[in-house]
């Protein structure tokens, strides 16, 4: 029998095609927290589980208490014109009456997935990657610790060698360190653990023999919060956005903290109050924050048919009866704590005020926020950010099909290009960017790197920036007098209209 056909028609679908092009979820949020009754087989400790804020059974299992129960909550007071629900990645930690056992267990351990470590786990495990983290309650605390000021006194007849410094008095425990005695006088004081100090204690030298005389400094310096320092890495591993946020209590305290976080762009516009809300006996109590600002992004997302091009600025947040403490605002006076706030990069929520000129709204409370702490200027804005990752991630998903399937050929190389451009021209026609271009560097792309398999393209795109000022020129338009000048006179007969 013949192999092959002799006489009809037979198709062969040999063509290399542009790929569709599929988005990845930006607005999944994970939250690390406690919930101290919750079902242990439902929501095991230090353990992803994927959660629809819709879901009230699932919720239930929560129970009633804890910072995961508060922080749906928030989250699901924004979700409205046709949001049905949030996707929510949990991981639950030990409740402890010590925030620092707390913020422990957050931190947890890589090598045993414990901790934040757990939401590497939730894209193999649960198909989900959290976008949008936070880890409401417990980014504000902050401990100080020891750092060494100079040797004020060498001393004299000590024993020479290197020994371990003794801590006397003071507020506080953990600190650990060494001092050096070179011909019999103090030369070095080295600290090695910091620990946790409200008040400074005195070093000793005693493990010096005979040494005498010998006096140094130590001062306490302000120390990052553990889960605001751990966060970057996750974010960066995950493509996804942390929100933290600091004390309430004074700005000065909240500045301080705000100094010791990371410069990065994974870090959204940190927050420095509290949200009021109704407890179930009605009375009113203050909560975290960031869930109901997560909740925001999920909103905004939607809109966009999950395209996170768009900013959470100037939104109303719902769920809260007020705020703490008060920020005064105004976007025609420069000269209020708002503006100072908004200027290294805090996100700040302000209740409306109807006949006041410069208050954003007439009434509710509106949300305002748009940085990141990035160090670049080009990536500012978390919208743009957020773009950014969402643009990189669909080339990821589109791209991927050609490896390995297909040989490396012009008609390859173009079908991956026109993939590329039908993503960015999309975008492009809906305002998601202004422009793009897509590049074959010839000079990159050698024999050498071809023949071993390997193309390299550039692609080029801008993500439009945040509205965020308006100036108008208020200028007098003298020319209208002369037009006045000539109605006058034809009104008074003495000139004829032309």
């Amino acid at each position: 029998m013949a192999s092959e056909l002799i006489v009809g028609v037979k198709h062969l679908r040999d063509g290399i095609e542009a790929q569709a092009v599929l988005g990845a979820d930006m607005s999944v949020i994970g939250i690390i927290g406690t919930a101290p009754a919750a079902d242990a087989a439902a929501f095991p400790l230090d353990t992803a589980v994927v959660l629809y804020t819709n879901d009230t059974a699932l919720r239930a299992l929560l129970g009633t208490t804890g910072t995961l129960v508060d922080a749906l909550a928030g989250i699901s007071a924004q979700l409205g014109g046709g949001v049905g629900a949030a996707r929510c990645v949990i991981v639950r930690v030990t409740d402890n009456a010590s925030a620092a056992t707390v913020i422990a267990n957050m931190i947890g351990v890589e090598a045993n997935g414990t901790g934040v470590w757990a939401f590497l786990d939730a894209p193999e495990e649960l198909g989900v990657t959290p976008r949008l983290l936070i880890a409401p309650g417990y980014t504000s605390q902050t401990v100080s610790g020891l750092v060494f000021g100079a040797i004020t006194a060498p001393g004299a007849g000590g024993t020479n060698g290197t020994f371990a410094l003794a801590f006397t008095g003071g507020t506080g425990s953990g600190a650990a360190g060494t001092f050096t005695v070179a011909g019999g006088a103090l030369t070095a004081v080295a600290i090695t653990n910091p620990g946790n100090y409200t008040v400074a204690p005195t070093l000793s030298f005693a493990a010096s023999a005979n040494l005498v005389g010998a006096t140094a400094t130590v001062t306490l310096e302000q120390l990052a919060n553990g889960v605001c320092a751990i966060m970057p890495t996750i974010c960066e591993r995950l493509k996804a956005m942390f929100l933290p946020e600091g004390p309430s209590n004074t700005r000065a305290a909240a500045v301080d903290w705000l100094e010791t976080l990371a410069r990065s762009q994974r870090i959204l516009h940190p927050l420095r109050q509290d949200a009021k809300i109704l407890d179930a006996t009605g009375a009113v109590v203050t909560k975290p924050l960031s869930p109901y600002i997560v909740g925001l992004y999920v909103r905004r997302d939607a809109q966009s048919d999950g395209v996170p091009g768009h900013s959470v600025a100037n939104q109303q947040v719902f769920g809260i009866v007020g705020v703490t403490p008060i920020i005064p605002f105004s976007i025609t006076d420069p000269a209020v704590v708002g503006q100072d706030d908004l200027a290294i990069s805090f996100g700040i929520m302000f209740r409306g005020d109807t006949g006041v000129d410069g208050a954003l709204t007439d009434g509710g409370f509106t949300f305002w926020g748009t940085d990141t702490l990035s160090q670049e200027s080009e990536w500012l804005f978390a919208n743009v950010c957020r773009m950014r990752d969402y643009i990189e991630l669909m080339q990821v998903r589109a791209v991927r099909t050609y490896l390995g399937r297909y040989n490396l050929t012009a008609q390859t190389v173009q079908a991956i290009i026109n993939t590329l451009d039908t993503q960015l021209r999309g975008f492009k026609a809906n305002g998601d960017i202004l422009d793009y271009r897509i590049e074959f560097d010839p000079d990159v792309n050698t024999p050498s790197e071809l023949r071993l398999g390997n193309i390299d393209l550039t692609f080029k795109a801008e993500e439009p920036p945040v509205l965020r000022k308006i100036t108008i020129r208020s200028r007098r338009y003298a020319e209208a007098l002369d037009g006045l000048v000539r109605s006058i006179s034809i009104q008074l007969g003495n000139q004829e209209v032309a």
